[in-house]
């Protein structure tokens, strides 16, 4: 692999060789609220934030975010109208897309590429897509500069890590527990597991994600890896309290994980 990194793995190396813990918001697209919601994010001190296109089958997703999705898509969300308000969102935070393969597919690998580029995302998450199929997709991405964001499961055997760590782009995504994303009591012991296996083999940036619910799991979880990406618990106050909620808790998340 070259050493010309894109934009998300270019700060996040940055970052975390100067000791910043990084900090990925999502935020469902399409959802009321949502291009405040990024704002507040990028305001009180998000990294990046990772917005979800809603699909009518989200197979990682859990309660909270299918019904974002759901109440998205009810009022006409698609891929392009996402899109076409990122650049109005004027954030100076990178901003990366996670969607499902399907989408990917039927508009064309280059071509669903080239618009994410257009509109300003810089990375892409497709949680469906395995690495022995991924090719097509990260050859398109590699060629418009979408950095393509590969998940590593907890039930990866060691000889397969390397493998997905090699093709990751802008972070590598450490899957906290195996199931669906959602707010859990405690931080599963396979999420700090896992990121210190990935950690062992890999410099590419390592974030720990699904699973991760609360200011106090987000610190455990940094005490091994370089960040966390927290989904669930953002949209539970999106959708309670609105996009000021969501900023409130970025802020406090943001405070418990700089501690040292």
């Amino acid at each position: 692999m070259s050493e010309t990194f894109g934009r998300i793995e270019t700060e996040f190396r940055a970052k975390r060789d100067a000791g910043h813990k990084l900090l990925v918001p999502y935020i469902t697209g399409g959802y009321p609220g949502w291009q405040d919601a990024i704002r507040a994010c990028a305001a009180q001190g998000a990294d990046a934030v990772e917005i979800g296109i809603p699909f009518s089958d989200p197979v990682m997703d859990g309660p909270v975010i299918q019904q974002a999705s759901q109440a998205a898509l009810d009022r006409g969300a698609t891929p392009q109208s996402v899109l076409d308000e990122v650049p109005r969102l004027d954030v100076e935070i990178p901003l990366l897309v996670m969607t499902y393969y399907n989408l990917v597919h039927h508009d064309g690998h280059r071509r669903f590429a080239h618009r994410l580029v257009e509109a300003g995302v810089s990375g892409c998450i497709l949680p469906d897509l395995p690495l022995e199929e991924s090719e097509p997709w990260t050859r398109a991405a590699d060629h418009e500069g979408v950095e393509t964001v590969m998940l590593a499961a907890p039930t990866a055997p060691d000889d397969r890590l390397p493998r997905v760590a090699a093709r990751a782009r802008g972070f590598l995504y450490s899957v906290g527990l195996l199931g669906v994303t959602g707010e859990r009591d405690e931080l599963a012991a396979t999420a700090t597991a896992l990121a210190g296996r990935l950690k062992a083999i890999t410099e590419v940036p390592v974030l720990v994600g699904v699973g991760v619910s609360n200011a106090e799991q987000a610190y455990e979880a940094t005490r091994v890896a370089d960040g966390v990406i927290q989904g669930a618990s953002m949209m539970r106050r999106l959708i309670d309290q609105g996009p000021d909620a969501v900023g409130e808790y970025v802020a406090e998340v943001r405070a418990s994980i700089d501690r040292s």
